[in-house]
C-alpha cells in the first residue's frame, strides 16, 4: 500500500506548529508496517535544510496556471525515514517559509495542481492520498471532478484538519486557476459565499479526520456556519489522537539537555535541568517551575495566563517560578516581556522559537501549563509526560482525550475547566500542594515517563483507516 502525504509543513524540513511534527512522524512510522509505503510531498523552502541536504530533480514540467504557464520542478531527498519531494515552482515568492506570503493562496493552487499532475503520470499510481489542512484542500475536489485526472477517480483521499480555524477562505475569482472542471459541480468548492479549501475537503474527500476524538465532537458545535458541513458529514468523520516521536523526544539521549536521565534517576536529572534554568533566570531552584511553550495567540490563552501570573506573583505572593517561552503577537510579546519590568525573579520570558532551548524547558520544568481556548490536539503535553513533568491544562479538545487529572485513577496531570484567572490560580495552587508532597509528586513524575503515546498506536489506526477504504 503506497500512501502519498501532501502537506505544507514536515518536520525537520520546514515546521511552524504541530501539523509539521505530524507530518515528519507519521509516515517514519506507517513505514515500519510490512508493504507499506508512504512519502511525504511538500513546497520547497530555501532554509538550511534544503541548502544542505543533497536535493536530485525527479520530475520537470510546465504547468498551465490561469492565463500562464509555469515552470515546475519536483526534486528529491532520500536522508529521511521515508523519501520527500519538494515542489519548486518558479514565478512565486522565494520562499523561505511556508506561509505568510501575499501570493499564498495563488501558491498553494498551483502546488496541488503540480502535484495531482505529477502523480497523475505514475505508472503505480498510490492507494491514499493523504491531505493535510486546508493548503492541500483542494486536491479531494480536483481527483474527483477535474478532467485532466481521470485516473484518480478510485483512488483514496483522506483529508485531515489539524487547525479549523485556518480554512482557506477566497473570493470565487481564485476558482478559475483550478484545472478545468464543469460549473455544476462548482458548489462543491464554496461555503458561505466564498470558495473555501477545507470545506471543499470536507465534501469531497472519502474520510475527513482530525487529530484528537473530543476536537472532531467540537468542530460539529462551535456555533459556527461550518458545524452544520461537519454534520452532515458525520458518518465519514473521525478523530484520531496525535502521537510524538519518542526516538526523537527523549530525555535519556537529547543532546540539548543538561544531564541525560531515565525514569530510574529522574529524580537527579531533571533536579540538575531546573537547576541550569533557575540559574540562568535567578529563580528559587526550591520553588515549583511552571513553564509554558507555545505560540503566542489567542487560541493558545496566553492573555490569560499573563493575567493569572500577574495575580499569583502581585496579588497572592505564591512562592512558585513562571518561565514564558514562544512568540507570535506582537502587542502579547512586548507586553509578556514588559510584565519583567514589574514582576520579581519569579517571574522571566524567552521570546522567539528555539527548539534546543524547548527542549530544555521540558526537562527542567516541574509543569507545564496549556490554558488554550481550544486544541485540536496539542503535543506539548506528550512532552511533558515524556520528559517527566505534569502537564497542567484545560479541559479541551486533545487535551481532554489525553491528560487525566491527578486526582482521578490513573491521573497524569492538573485539569481546570474554565479559561479564567480564577481557574488558573486554583490550578497553580494545586501544583504547589503537589509540589510539596514530595513522595507522590516523584511516583507521579515516574509514571508519566512510562506513558506510551508514541505514533506507533495512531499509525496503526491510519492503517486501518487506509485498508478500510481501499478494500
Amino acid at each position: 500500500m503506497k500512501i502519498v502525504h501532501v502537506s505544507a509543513e514536515c518536520f525537520p524540513v520546514a515546521k511552524v506548529g504541530g501539523l509539521g511534527d505530524v507530518v515528519g512522524a507519521l509516515p517514519k512510522y506507517l513505514n515500519q508496517v510490512k508493504d507499506t509505503e508512504a512519502m511525504v510531498v511538500m513546497p520547497y523552502i530555501y532554509n538550511q535544510f534544503t541548502k544542505s541536504h543533497d536535493l536530485t530533480i525527479d520530475h520537470k514540467a510546465v504547468l498551465p496556471f490561469g492565463e500562464s504557464l509555469l515552470d515546475v520542478t519536483i526534486l528529491k531527498n532520500d536522508d529521511l525515514d521515508f523519501p520527500l519531494y519538494l515542489v519548486q515552482i518558479e514565478g512565486f515568492s522565494h520562499r523561505h517559509q511556508p506561509y505568510g506570503y501575499d501570493d499564498d493562496y495563488h501558491f498553494y493552487i498551483a502546488f496541488q495542481t503540480a502535484v495531482l499532475n505529477w502523480i497523475h503520470q505514475w505508472k503505480a499510481l498510490p492507494g491514499v492520498i493523504h491531505c493535510h489542512d486546508y493548503h492541500t484542500g483542494f486536491i479531494p475536489f480536483m481527483m474527483k471532478y477535474c478532467h485532466q485526472f481521470p485516473k484518480f477517480r478510485e483512488i483514496a483521499s483522506v483529508f485531515t484538519i489539524h487547525n479549523g480555524e485556518y480554512q482557506g477562505i477566497m473570493g470565487k475569482n481564485m476558482a478559475d486557476y483550478l484545472p478545468w472542471f464543469d460549473v455544476w459541480q462548482f458548489p462543491l468548492l464554496v461555503w458561505d459565499n466564498d470558495l473555501n479549501a477545507m470545506a471543499s475537503a470536507i465534501k469531497c474527500a472519502w474520510r475527513v479526520t482530525t487529530v484528537s476524538p473530543q476536537y472532531m465532537k467540537e468542530l460539529m458545535s462551535q456555533g459556527r456556519s461550518t458545524d452544520d458541513l461537519f454534520r452532515q458529514e458525520a458518518s465519514k468523520c473521525l478523530g484520531i489522537l496525535n502521537g510524538i516521536d519518542d526516538q526523537v523526544w527523549n530525555p535519556a539521549t537529547d543532546e540539548n539537555l543538561v544531564k541525560n536521565y531515565t525514569v530510574k534517576d529522574i529524580k537527579s536529572g531533571k533536579a540538575a535541568n531546573k537547576e541550569h534554568l533557575c540559574r540562568k533566570y535567578g529563580f528559587n531552584p526550591d520553588y515549583p517551575l511552571i513553564s509554558f511553550i507555545g505560540r503566542f495567540t489567542d487560541q493558545k490563552g496566553v492573555d490569560v495566563l499573563a493575567d493569572a501570573i500577574w495575580q499569583a506573583i502581585s496579588i497572592f505572593d505564591l512562592p512558585i517560578n513562571f518561565l514564558v517561552v514562544g512568540s507570535g503577537d506582537l502587542e502579547m510579546e512586548s507586553g509578556l516581556e514588559e510584565m519583567n519590568n514589574y514582576l520579581d525573579e519569579r517571574y522571566n520570558t524567552y521570546i522567539g522559537y528555539n527548539e534546543a532551548f524547548a527542549r530544555l524547558v521540558y526537562a527542567g520544568s516541574d509543569f507545564m501549563v496549556m490554558p488554550s481556548r481550544f486544541e485540536p490536539c496539542g503535543l506539548n503535553q506528550f512532552y511533558t509526560l515524556r520528559y517527566g513533568g505534569v502537564p497542567m491544562v484545560r479541559t479541551v479538545g486533545g487535551l481532554l482525550d489525553s491528560i487525566i487529572d491527578f486526582g482521578d485513577e490513573g491521573g497524569t496531570g492538573i485539569r481546570f475547566i474554565h479559561l479564567s484567572s480564577e481557574d488558573l490560580l486554583h490550578a497553580f495552587q494545586r501544583a504547589m500542594y503537589l509540589h510539596e508532597d514530595e513522595k507522590n509528586f516523584l511516583s507521579l513524575k515516574k509514571n508519566n515517563m512510562k506513558k506510551d503515546f508514541s505514533w506507533q498506536k495512531s499509525a496503526e489506526k491510519y492503517i486501518n483507516l487506509y485498508q478500510d477504504l481501499i478494500n
